[in-house]
């Protein structure tokens, strides 16, 4: 009954940030003159209106659940990962090259694609712990600025090295991965790949691995109360770096999985500009760095990315709606991380 209570008052907070962002976005809507419940109606029926619909919101969630999963795991230690970004970018460019470059059968150079991205985007994620750990440079800072490093040399690396010139668009771009290496669609005529069962399966295996062995419980303790898992033994430097590592594979799974299902090379910006990290970073957030959470949190989300493209093509009232929601759900999350710290920081004085 407690642990029922307990799960019902953790889904209560995320209820009501999106009924408060709702509530927002109407306020919107009413002010460039739509309708409320019309609009709204659009935003489901793009969201969830038919299979097609669907399954758009669920490629779209796939990337988003990924990068949450990894930023849950990173926050439930303890650790501030915001440098999910350039993780994703740098596993999403090795994907790609591996698939590209790599000699052998196509089931081989996907596989082998798929773990490269992971190691890249934990190496990158576990360079700004070991940062920490050895010269005490901030984590937050350095995830933050760390993207920007790793945007900008694959951004190099498809416009001058490896760029793809066969093309009259010139675009920076590889050249196309072999089909042998795609994931492959679910449903055919989809959107939605192989790389959702891979983040659904991923949830649940992290939820797994938190609720139920010794190095999750290790983890969670380190996050809860620094001190007692230091006295219990828990090293709190490798533990960040493992904790890094895995984080920010997530990232670089979600990068390869979009190279490898979507995409099918690797584009400069196509995985920035929809904002993908930082919607995976709300979803944990919103889910309290719960794994099962973040992904339902992730699925919403997209829902409304995806509901909002719909809201727009059939109703005069702008996609920019649809941001105004997602803006006043960080608006929440922030001030309900601000009312902790200030709660903990009155009951340390």
């Amino acid at each position: 009954m407690d642990k029922l209570l307990q799960f019902g008052r953790s889904m209560l907070q995320p209820l009501l940030a999106i009924l408060v962002g709702l509530a927002a976005g109407a306020i919107a809507i009413v002010i460039v003159g739509g309708s409320v419940m019309d609009t709204y109606a659009e935003m489901w029926k793009g969201a969830f209106g038919s299979f097609y619909f669907f399954t758009n919101t669920l490629s779209r969630a796939t990337p988003i659940i990924l990068i949450g999963l990894g930023v849950a795991l990173a926050f439930r230690a303890g650790f501030f990962n915001m440098g999910s970004e350039g993780q994703m970018v740098l596993g999403a460019l090795s994907a790609a090259l591996t698939a590209i470059y790599l000699p052998g059968p196509g089931w081989f150079k996907l596989v082998a694609a798929i773990m490269a991205g992971i190691i890249s985007g934990g190496i990158w994620s576990a360079f700004a712990g070991w940062l920490d750990a050895k010269y005490k440079m901030n984590l937050l800072i350095t995830t933050l600025l760390l993207n920007y490093i790793a945007t900008l040399f694959a951004g190099y690396i498809v416009s001058y090295p490896l760029k793809d010139r066969s093309g009259s668009a010139a675009m920076a771009q590889t050249v196309m991965i072999d089909k042998s290496v795609w994931l492959p669609k679910l449903f055919h005529g989809m959107s939605v790949h192989g790389g959702f069962i891979i983040a659904a399966v991923s949830a649940v295996l992290l939820f797994f691995f938190m609720k139920f062995t010794v190095k999750g419980y290790e983890i969670r303790m380190l996050g809860g109360n620094p001190l007692f898992a230091s006295y219990g033994g828990v090293q709190r430097g490798k533990m960040m770096l493992l904790s890094m590592f895995v984080s920010g594979g997530f990232a670089g799974l979600a990068g390869s999985v979009e190279v490898l299902g979507t995409q099918y090379r690797y584009i400069d910006s196509a995985l920035t500009s929809p904002g993908y990290a930082w919607s995976g970073i709300m979803a944990t957030l919103l889910a309290g760095s719960h794994p099962l959470g973040t992904a339902v949190a992730a699925i919403l989300l997209a829902a409304l990315q995806t509901g909002g493209m719909g809201m727009e093509r059939n109703t005069d009232v702008p996609l920019e709606v649809s941001s105004i929601i997602q803006a006043v759900l960080i608006l929440f999350v922030s001030a309900k991380l601000s009312y902790s710290f200030l709660k903990r920081k009155k009951a340390r004085s």
